[in-house]
């Protein structure tokens, strides 16, 4: 009886083991446990791609530059893959800078760096994780469950709270290649600060190098409504320009925002005016 029992309990064990690898075929064999392909066939040519360089630029084959900082919203319907659960523009960021993928750059103005997007101060992945929470008070208790005091901690972060990237960029006129394109050199997520019961405006938690950061987002495939297989990378979004954003500064010898000077509907006055002032800028240099 004995034998019986454990000659099942063997039978048994097979059974389990085998039925946790799919078996399409259809061999007696028992399979190695491994986790099964979700689909039909492996995606790779996004997981393995490889940053398309810029072309080569020098200083006297620029005829013509522009710098500009345009903010991009990810509650813009156009935007809403930049928000995607599957594909998170700000996980994707964070988790590489708490891997060491990524460096992450103080935002803090100083007397040298006024803007605070110079990428002057290297951040530790605590120190830009913490951008994010919201400090609370946490009470701390002795051996027998007195209240001694209070520690500051930060709070959880959560990654639906990002709505805008804040995104550096400079227009060039390459003369040498007859071509006028953008280059953006940094992007920030925003954060809205709040202190004293009061809630300011939204600032940039810190600057990511944006040449570095390519070599990260060529990896990272984009959701798309109509079809999965996009064959798009994030570093293609930005590349081919695949968002909607509104301009929020140009370079002027005041360093003013147009927050500075323009109220209201103004401000969105002011960045269609800086969109046409490049696309006449553009347009000029030809004759038909």
């Amino acid at each position: 009886m004995k034998k019986i029992i454990f000659a099942l309990i063997l039978i048994a064990g097979t059974l389990q083991l085998s039925a946790q690898a799919p078996n399409l075929r259809n061999d007696t064999k028992p399979k190695a446990v491994e986790k099964p392909l979700d689909g039909y066939y492996k995606k790779t040519n996004i997981t393995d791609s490889k940053v398309i360089p810029y072309a080569n630029l020098r200083e006297t084959d620029v005829m013509y530059s522009k710098r500009v900082w345009r903010e991009i919203d990810v509650r813009d319907k156009v935007n809403m893959i930049y928000a995607s659960p599957k594909a998170r523009l700000i996980t994707i960021l964070t988790d590489a800078i708490i891997a060491g993928e990524l460096t992450a750059y103080d935002a803090s103005s100083t007397k040298d760096d006024v803007n605070g997007d110079e990428f002057n101060v290297v951040l530790k992945p605590e120190q830009a994780m913490g951008k994010f929470a919201d400090s609370v008070l946490v009470p701390t208790f002795d051996t027998d469950g007195n209240q001694t005091g209070t520690i500051i901690k930060p709070g959880e972060f959560n990654p639906d709270s990002i709505l805008k990237f804040r995104i550096k960029e400079d227009w060039i006129f390459d003369k040498q290649r007859s071509v006028f394109e953008p280059r953006i050199v940094g992007i920030a997520p925003m954060i809205r600060i709040s202190a004293a019961g009061q809630s300011f405006d939204e600032q940039p938690a810190f600057w990511i190098y944006f040449p570095e950061a390519r070599h990260l987002l060529v990896t990272k495939p984009v959701v798309n409504r109509e079809n999965d297989a996009t064959g798009l990378s994030y570093d293609d979004l930005f590349m081919k320009r695949i968002f909607a954003s509104y301009i929020v500064k140009e370079s002027n010898p005041e360093d003013l925002r147009f927050k500075d000077y323009a109220v209201g509907i103004d401000k969105l006055y002011e960045s269609e005016r800086v969109k046409k002032a490049l696309m006449d800028f553009e347009h000029d240099l030809w004759s038909f």
